[in-house]
């Protein structure tokens, strides 16, 4: 397993991050551990959860599922970058959602109690809350650090402005402010590449991509038989929209002989800024498919051309890319 700085800080965080949306709701409790288990195995140091995860097993579900397994022991807790996100509401009482001082230092508390721990490596905002002042946001923050509860901070879904405008607002403060962002990031959304991904590259910001396959097209949709992913209509749609160039992707990672799943996951890592993209897997046979083949591929020149040329980005970043 390799390792990357997670943004500017000196965390070391392996280059895939464990992601755990599925605990719970797709996956068993036992199969759940048994994946962070040879996630751990293989080097992977790096989780990512959320308050709100749990679906039909209840908000906080997955949290728990993690608690769970680092009470086993065995130096788990000790070896993961563990992060986790809030801003969801956990309730239907007004303050327990958003990004108030009070939200902030309460739903910390309570990811903590979830999944026995005394502290966060990596507490990030899963959205921007448009009616919260950064200094009140970071003054719940930089409480949280002092206390010992959390170690960084980080975004999701944030537009580059707002990286700019929290990062400003923490420099004049003295706080250390965003490390990383988790964006949609793919071959088939790249719109982070006109200001997202510059601002990110700019302040130090790692960017984590989620969702590296775009909900599994990007994983071989044509010619495999998995079919769960085609059964929405939704899917089915997009499938069809999307098929001359997902007929000429499967095509090309065929001719260099990799799976698609793998060569997507490469050109992620390949991009100038992005620390690690988030695998979400339902089973353990999907972690030990492509994902890890995926840190073994160099993408030339010529193939990285190749993929632009299916799946086209922006054409730069902005303003460049839409005024000139």
């Amino acid at each position: 397993m390799r390792y990357r700085r997670l943004g500017r800080t000196a965390l070391q965080v392996s280059e895939l991050c464990l992601g755990t949306m599925n605990f719970g709701p797709e996956t068993t409790e036992d199969d759940s551990q048994a994946i962070m288990d040879r996630a751990l195995d293989l080097g992977i140091n790096f989780f990512d959860t959320a308050n709100r995860y749990g679906g039909d097993k209840g908000a906080g579900a997955t949290e728990e599922i993690l608690g769970r397994w680092f009470a086993l022991g065995g130096g788990r807790r000790e070896r993961v970058v563990l992060a986790t996100k809030l801003y969801g509401p956990m309730s239907e009482w007004p303050n327990d959602g958003r990004l108030s001082a009070r939200h902030i230092r309460a739903a910390c508390d309570d990811s903590l109690r979830r999944m026995q721990t005394d502290h966060i490596d990596l507490y990030q905002m899963h959205h921007i809350d448009r009616t919260a002042p950064w200094d009140e946001v970071w003054q719940a923050m930089e409480t949280l650090v002092q206390q010992g509860k959390i170690i960084y901070v980080g975004s999701s879904n944030f537009a580059g402005w707002h990286i700019a405008q929290a990062n400003e607002t923490a420099s004049r403060r003295g706080f250390l402010g965003l490390v990383s962002e988790q964006s949609h990031y793919n071959l088939a959304v790249r719109t982070v590449e006109l200001e997202v991904l510059p601002a990110c590259r700019h302040y130090g910001v790692g960017l984590i991509p989620w969702s590296p396959l775009s909900g599994g097209i990007l994983g071989g949709v044509l010619n495999s038989d998995d079919t769960a992913r085609r059964q929405s209509s939704f899917a089915k749609k997009r499938i069809e929209r999307l098929r001359p160039q997902l007929e000429l992707w499967e095509a090309l990672c065929a001719e260099i002989g990799e799976e698609p799943a793998a060569v997507a996951l490469a050109w992620l890592l390949a991009q100038e800024g992005v620390t690690c993209p988030i695998i979400g897997p339902r089973t353990m046979h999907q972690f030990d498919g492509a994902s890890l083949r995926a840190l073994e591929i160099t993408l030339d020149a010529d193939t990285l051309s190749k993929i632009d040329k299916i799946f086209p980005g922006p054409g730069g970043t902005a303003p460049e890319a839409y005024s000139w």
